[in-house]
């Protein structure tokens, strides 16, 4: 074997194994599965204040057809969680959410952005069927997401970013939230870091 079939044999089995994971990822056993959504798996990555970088700069009208500006919550923990209603694990930790919401009040605002149903009604359905007590923006598209473009992925569904006081991405949670006291930690933390 020449030396550059050695050097490049590393390569080409990467890119193979990168092709075989991602086509493992889309079967019924995970990935897409049937549901037409990508799973996260409750990862945390929360963010030292000197590496948030700017605020997230996002309006958007909400499922009920009014704006939504994230610029208004500045000076407020903001929680923003992409759903769906097909989405079963959003509607495992949906809930969880608006408990949470409720209690954190005068805390924290709440915003959904909903990302993947055909109609808002769909998405108003779902919302009055768990009791959701905040507003959601409608973007089916999922283009509202571009916003947090390196920090949330689009693919995985559901996905929380805390936003700290000045807009800025916190924290990001990948798939359901483990726990209430998971996520009410998080937001006491950020908090205390904004002073």
């Amino acid at each position: 074997m020449s030396s550059r079939s050695r050097r490049t044999l590393p390569a080409v089995l990467g890119v193979v194994l990168a092709c075989v994971l991602l086509l493992a990822g889309c079967n019924s056993l995970g990935g897409t599965n049937n549901a037409g959504y990508v799973p996260g798996d409750g990862q945390i990555l929360q963010l030292a204040p000197a590496d948030r970088g700017d605020p997230i700069e996002l309006t958007g009208t909400s499922l009920e057809g009014d704006k939504i500006d994230l610029a208004d919550y500045r000076g407020q923990i903001v929680v923003v969680n992409t759903w769906w209603s097909g989405c079963s694990p959003c509607r495992g930790e949906m809930p969880m959410l608006t408990k949470t919401a409720d209690e954190y009040a005068g805390k924290a605002t709440f915003v959904g952005i909903n990302i993947r149903d055909s109609s808002a009604d769909n998405g108003l359905a779902f919302e009055r069927s768990l009791g959701v007590s905040y507003s959601s923006i409608y973007s089916p598209g999922g283009e509202a997401l571009l916003q947090f473009s390196g920090k949330v992925s689009p693919a995985a569904v559901p996905s929380t970013a805390i936003l700290d006081k000045q807009g800025r991405v916190a924290a990001v949670v990948t798939g359901p939230i483990p726990s209430q006291l998971t996520l009410t930690e998080v937001i006491d933390e950020i908090a205390g870091q904004d002073g």
